[in-house]
C-alpha cells in the first residue's frame, strides 16, 4: 500500500548508487552578473545540458503546487477525464497514466500529470488554450505565481546565455513574449505507489529490464526546471555512451536542462540531451513519486531553425552540424511541439515507426 505520511524532502536515496555528477549553478550569482557563475552555466549547457540550480528564490510555492496536483488527482474520473489532453497534439490539461507510449515496443507510461499552460495561467480567467479542473481554478493564484517566477528565472538564464553565443541582447526574450501562444507550461507529475489508484505496473523493455515510466526523450522546448521531493528515477544517457546514469536528487536544488529548441536556435552549441524516468531505486520504489516541472518554450509561430542570421558563431556551428542540416524545412516551434506530443499518444500508434517519428534532436535514436 502507498505511504501517505512520508516526510519531504526524502533522504533515503541510496548513497552507493552510481550517479552522473552535475554542475551546481547559483541563480543568485547569475542574477548579480557573476561571470564565473555564468561560465559554469555555459559549460553545463554546452556539455551534458543538465545542471543543478540553487537559490532560485521561489521555494515557498513548490509545496502548494504539489498540493494542487494531489487535489486534482483525487478527483473522480467523471470530473477529471473531461480535461484529458486528448490525441490532437495539445499538451495542456490532464494526462492519465497509460495514455502515452514510452518506447518503440509500445510499452505504456506509468505516470499521470496535470499541465497548466503559461498562456492560460497568466490570462486567467480568459481561456487561451483550454479550461482546467476546478482544483486548478481554485488555486490559480498559486499556479500563476509558480509559472511567472519560473518563467522569470529561465528567461534570466536565456539572457546571460545568448550573449555567449553572439546573439544581440533580447533575441531569445523576443521569442517568448507574454501574450504569444506557446507551449510553455507547468506540470505536476505523480507515479502512483503499488496498489494505489492510478498505479500501472511497468512493462518489459526491449533489453529485458522494466520499461521506463517516462520514455527516453529530449525535451521539446528551450529550458526545463524540475523540482522533486527527494525521490530518484531520473536518468541521463551521457553523449558517446550507452549506459544510463542516475541523477541524484539534492534537497533545495532544481534540476534544469536544455531542450530541443534552444539546441536548434544555437546551432547545437547548447545540447539537448536524452533522458528518461525509471522506477526509483529501492526503498523508494514502493512509494509514490512526485515531480514538478516548468517548461519554457517559444511562441508557436516562430520558425524552428538556427539563428544564424544573428550570430556568426551560430552560423559556423550550424553549417558543420549534421543534425542541424537535417532539420525539417519550414517547421515552426509549434509544429515540432505538437508532432512530438501527438505521436507519443497510444491512440495514434501505428507501429514502431510512430515512436521514431515522435523523436526530437536525439543523437542516439535507437536508445530505448
Amino acid at each position: 500500500m502507498p505511504s501517505v505520511d512520508l516526510q519531504y524532502p526524502r533522504t533515503d536515496f541510496p548513497a552507493d548508487l552510481e550517479c552522473h555528477p552535475l554542475l551546481v549553478v547559483d541563480f543568485a550569482k547569475i542574477a548579480a552578473g557573476d561571470e564565473q557563475e555564468i561560465d559554469a552555466l555555459y559549460s553545463a549547457c554546452t556539455n551534458l545540458g543538465f545542471f543543478y540550480l540553487k537559490n532560485f528564490g521561489f521555494e515557498e510555492v513548490i509545496e502548494p503546487m504539489f498540493e494542487m496536483g494531489k487535489a486534482t488527482f483525487s478527483l473522480p474520473d467523471d470530473e477529471l477525464m473531461p480535461f484529458e489532453q486528448g490525441d490532437s497534439g495539445m499538451s495542456a490539461g490532464y494526462k492519465k497514466a497509460g495514455a502515452n507510449n514510452v518506447d518503440a515496443k509500445g510499452n505504456l507510461d506509468t505516470v499521470q500529470f496535470i499541465n497548466v499552460s503559461k498562456d492560460d495561467a497568466l490570462a486567467y480567467p480568459e481561456v487561451r488554450h483550454r479550461t482546467y479542473p476546478r482544483t486548478v481554478n481554485e488555486r490559480i493564484k498559486t499556479v500563476t505565481s509558480f509559472v511567472r517566477q519560473s518563467d522569470n528565472v529561465l528567461q534570466k538564464l536565456m539572457e546571460v546565455l545568448e550573449v555567449r553565443i553572439g546573439l544581440p541582447k533580447g533575441t531569445l526574450a523576443a521569442l517568448h513574449k507574454v501574450g504569444d501562444i506557446s507551449g510553455s507550461e507547468s506540470r505536476v507529475i505523480l507515479k502512483s505507489a503499488p496498489g494505489a489508484r492510478g498505479y500501472i505496473p511497468e512493462g518489459v523493455g526491449e533489453d529485458g529490464n522494466p520499461a521506463a515510466a517516462i520514455g527516453a526523450h529530449t525535451d521539446f522546448g528551450v529550458l526545463s526546471m524540475l523540482h522533486g521531493r527527494g525521490c530518484g528515477g531520473l536518468q541521463v544517457l551521457p553523449p558517446g555512451t550507452s549506459k544510463w546514469q542516475h541523477i541524484r536528487p539534492l534537497p533545495g536544488h532544481a534540476v534544469c536542462n536544455v531542450g530541443d529548441t534552444l539546441s536548434v536556435f544555437s546551432g547545437n552549441i547548447f545540447k539537448s540531451n536524452i533522458h528518461r524516468v525509471v522506477p526509483p531505486p529501492p526503498p523508494q520504489d514502493q512509494d509514490e513519486r512526485w515531480s514538478l516541472v516548468y517548461f519554457i518554450r517559444p511562441a508557436f509561430a516562430h520558425p524552428l531553425r538556427p539563428l544564424s542570421d544573428q550570430s556568426d558563431l551560430i552560423a559556423s556551428h550550424a553549417e558543420n552540424d549534421p543534425a542541424m542540416q537535417a532539420l525539417p524545412k519550414d517547421a515552426t516551434a509549434g509544429d515540432w511541439y505538437k508532432r512530438r506530443i501527438k505521436l507519443q499518444r497510444v491512440a495514434n500508434r501505428k507501429g514502431p515507426e510512430t515512436w521514431a517519428q515522435s523523436r526530437g534532436t536525439e543523437h542516439t535514436p535507437l536508445a530505448t
